[in-house]
């Protein structure tokens, strides 16, 4: 029987994800997030720190370590938001990066030819108000166009604001995967919502010395990013 490799646990929905070698799937928590949008991961084999760095980087150190037969569970994590990572880890390591999706061009930096420029846009429902979308018809390039500067312009406006919150849901996220049932976890989680430093580095020390650091790293940047949101 091949073995399950634990993706993710101990999130407020009760939801597992398991990796195992041979499979590869969005993740069942964030179905709209592929590797190709992430930058750079973690991996864990339980409370040890497997690697850090860029996907692949991470990719081909946990295919490695899970071909040395480690203990698990295995555990990716994206840098960025604390999310969980899934990978393919069937055949050979140039087969595993090979299969890594390449993130898409940012279309402000791809080369355009003659034409209209291509946006690269989606198609979603939008609810709104019978007054709004007479404003938006209003508007110069009708209401996608209109949607998309205004979208553009809130991000703008409130990057510093949502850089802190990601930074906090991060945190929150990883501390719940990794830290669950891990002793002080609970006063852990509100000292570092209160921002209380010194009483959070206490409630952490006795945790695994990998999971620790990479915590307090990550608390560290959410609290840096809201002294400036």
């Amino acid at each position: 029987m091949e073995k399950f490799y634990r993706a993710a646990a101990a999130f407020s929905s009760g939801v597992d994800l398991y990796l195992l070698p041979g499979q590869y799937s969005r993740s069942l928590l964030y179905p709209d997030k592929t590797v190709a949008d992430l930058g750079t991961c973690i991996a864990f084999d339980g409370h040890r720190r497997i690697a850090a760095g860029s996907l692949a980087e991470v990719a081909m150190a946990t295919k490695q370590a899970v071909d040395a037969g480690v203990d698990g569970p295995v555990l990716i994590f994206d840098e960025l938001d604390g999310r969980p990572v899934e990978l393919d880890l069937r055949g050979t390591l140039a087969d595993v990066v090979a299969r890594l999706p390449v993130p898409p061009q940012d279309d402000e930096l791809a080369p355009r030819g003659p034409g209209r420029p291509k946006l690269g846009v989606v198609a979603r429902e939008v609810t709104l108000l019978p007054r709004h979308w007479d404003w938006l018809a209003s508007q110069p390039g009708g209401a996608s166009a209109a949607l998309r500067r205004l979208v553009e312009e809130a991000r703008r406006q409130h990057a510093e604001r949502d850089a802190a919150r990601l930074a906090g849901e991060a945190v929150d996220r990883f501390m719940s995967a990794m830290a669950g049932n891990l002793p002080h976890y609970e006063e852990a989680s509100r000292a570092f919502w209160r921002k209380e430093r010194q009483r959070f580095m206490q409630v952490t020390d006795a945790w695994p010395a990998d999971v620790r650091e990479h915590v307090r790293r990550l608390a560290t940047r959410a609290w840096q990013a809201s002294t400036t949101a």
